[in-house]
This record gives structure tokens, sequence and C-alpha cells, in this order.
């Protein structure tokens, strides 16, 4: 057991005050603490804020700032977080003294998402570490010549990746990517909720265009969707649900996707908060989901934080396979395809013996995303002094 270690976590819990978003960096914060560790959250992005309703980044903080006091008041965390808004350097949260006497006594600094501005503020007496969430788009990055990333990359000591099995299809970038995944705070997590009669998601259908390198394309998730437009009329009566932002800026077809027997709902509605995020996956019926096309095409070992939700509450996923079934048990409670034939099946099979395949997800969940293993092992493997690169 790793004796209690003063940690600081970074994120975007203000910057994207969203449901899905906030579980994602809370539960680092959260697991840590539950731990014994003597944990912090800072944001120091640069980045001007976002406001779901508004629709865009905002030219104030006040709603974001709020949203993250509320968070972390919720789980006794109230005094143990710094936002800063790059307007005017303008901190809240902690005073300037204890925010300089917690990062130059932190023995780790753990930077989810590559989310720090400056990782170099940070450097005080332990270790910088780098959670790559994002695999296969930062190792294209990187290989393609991105110098200003490579260099906030390689300003830590050790860098993780949810890419547990790189390099995969992926560029070779010459770092040692140390494998890591999202940790879950289980027992927030219900099993027993009344499910409705819907496979859902939450999903952004395009985030950007494709990266390209080496005569490969790194795609969004419009581009793997495409190729299951079919899929309700396939496996009617199950009902398939997607939250996903509509509207111009989206692009997301909705016409299409109604004709062809998809159900869409806004995400700001039914999802919007941790609460109703919480809920949203709680309450359905199982996941049915197709990853990046980039994920798709790295083949990295990539596993989605919100399968694993659904993990957790108990739900079945019928996900895409991007590699992680070399190293997470499939067939029961994650089921894997690889065309549309194969989701069909994997939609098919989950109906028809939904409670063996909760079961198996809820114990999936627990031996392999747990927050207190996902982090011991992280915080073991950051101590050792894993170099970042050769």
């Amino acid at each position: 057991m790793t004796s209690r270690l003063r940690i600081i976590v970074t994120g975007l819990l203000a910057q994207y005050p969203l449901g899905g978003v906030t579980w994602d960096y809370l539960s680092y914060v959260l697991g840590l603490a539950r731990l014994g560790h003597d944990v912090f959250y800072f944001e120091d992005t640069g980045q001007w804020p976002y406001w779901p309703e508004d629709g865009g980044l905002v030219k104030g903080c006040e709603r974001n700032v709020a949203y993250l006091d509320r968070v972390m008041q919720r789980f006794d965390l109230g005094d143990r977080w710094a936002y800063r808004f790059p307007w005017q350097d303008q901190w809240f949260g902690l005073p300037q003294w204890r925010r300089k006497e917690v990062i130059e006594t932190a023995d780790l600094v753990i930077n989810v998402s590559g989310t720090l501005e400056d990782p170099e503020k940070y450097r005080g007496r332990g270790r910088l570490v780098y959670i790559d969430s994002d695999p296969v788009f930062t190792q294209v990055k990187i290989a393609s010549g991105n110098d200003y990333f490579q260099r906030l990359v390689e300003l830590h000591d050790v860098l993780f990746s949810f890419g547990e099995v790189l390099p995969g299809n992926c560029p070779d970038t010459g770092h040692t990517w140390v494998p890591t995944r999202q940790p879950i705070n289980i027992d927030e997590w219900r099993t027993d909720r009344p499910r409705r009669d819907a496979f859902t998601t939450v999903m952004n259908w395009s985030a950007h265009k494709p990266m390209e390198f080496a005569d490969r394309s790194y795609g969004q998730k419009d581009v793997e969707f495409r190729k299951y437009l079919d899929l309700p009329a396939r496996v009617a009566p199950a009902s398939i649900e997607i939250a996903s932002q509509q509207g111009k800026a989206s692009k997301l077809p909705v016409d299409l996707l109604a004709h062809k027997g998809w159900r869409i709902v806004e995400p700001n509605e039914v999802c919007r908060d941790l609460d109703q995020y919480r809920s949203y996956i709680e309450t359905s019926f199982g996941e049915w989901s197709v990853a990046k096309g980039g994920y798709v095409v790295g083949q990295s070992g990539w596993f989605s934080c919100r399968s694993a939700c659904y993990l957790a509450a108990g739900r079945p996923v019928v996900v895409q396979e991007t590699g992680f079934s070399q190293v997470l048990p499939v067939g029961e409670g994650i089921v894997v395809f690889h065309d549309l034939d194969e989701a069909a099946l994997g939609i098919r099979e989950v109906t028809a013996d939904w409670d063996r395949h909760s079961r198996a997800a809820r114990e999936i969940a627990e031996q392999w995303f747990d927050s207190s293993r996902v982090l011991g092992e992280l915080i073991e493997r950051a101590l050792q002094r894993v170099p970042g690169h050769v």
C-alpha cells in the first residue's frame, strides 16, 4: 500500500460542465481521496469556458466556476480546487499562497487528458504524469510533426495511455506509453434501477475533420456510424437511442437517422449534469455504440469512459472493436462487433439473455475499472520512474 501522497489532478470539469465530462475527471479526484490521499483539483487550461445552453464559448466564467464549486462541495472537496480564467489570469478557489504551497509539495501531478496549458509551471518536488485519454490521435499528432504538442507531452516524467496495446496500428512515436484505463467510482453506480426498452449512447457526431498520416485517415464517429445506418431495421423490435447534439453546427443528419429508425434525444435535456447522466445510463437497457474512426483504424486498445459507466451500472455494452479485446474480457457483459452483421447479432444476444450479461457487466467493472485498483496501479507505476520517451 502506497503511503499517503499529495496529488494534484487536472481536468475539464468547469470548462465543459456536462455530466459525462464531470464523471470522467471527478472519478480521479474522488477515487484518490477515497484511497486516503491528499488530493487537489486544478483547472489551468488557458481556454475560455464553454456553456452548453449558450452553444459555445462564453465571455465570463461565473456559471462555470459555480458549477465546479457545487460539484466539489457535494463530495466534501470544497476547499480543494482551483480554477484559472485566462482573462487577466484570474484565479478562483484556493488562494495564491495555498496553490503555490500545494504545487511545490505535490508528490504527483496527474495531468489528465493533457489539459494543463503549461505543465512546467507545476514542476515541484514530485513527478509530472501525462494521461493520454485520446490514443491514436495523440500519436498521429506527434508523428505528424506537431512540435508544440510533442514538447508539451515530453515535459512529463511518465506517459500513460488509454491505448493499452499501443502502438497497435498507430505510428510509433518512440515514447514509452504505460497502459491505464478510466477509473470508475463503482459505489456511485446503481444496478437496480428499472430499465427502459432502449439501447442508448451519448455521442458527438463529429468533433473535427479526419486526420491524415501515412496514407491513412483517422476520422470521427460519423465515419463509422454511416456503416450501421440500417441497424435499427435489423434488430427490431429492439430500440436504439442516441443522445447527440442536434442543429446545423453538429452536422448530425437528423432526418436520415429518424428515417432509418434511430431514436434521437437532446443531451442537454436527458443527461445535462452528473445526476442526469448517471440516471440516463442506469435506466438504459444497455449501450450500443460505434467508436471514432481513428480508434478503429488505430486498434490501440482504447475503451470508452462512458461504456465503463454502463458496465458499472450493470448495463451490457455492444461496442465496436478497437483492440480492447486483447486486455478486457469480451463475450459476456462486453459484446464486440466489427461489422453490421455482428452488431445486430450482439444486440440480439444481449436481449435474449439480459440478466447474464448484466451480471457480467458489473463484474467486469468491479474487476477491471474500479478506481481503487486502477488508481492504485497508476500511482505505483508512476513512482517507478518509467521513462516517458527513449
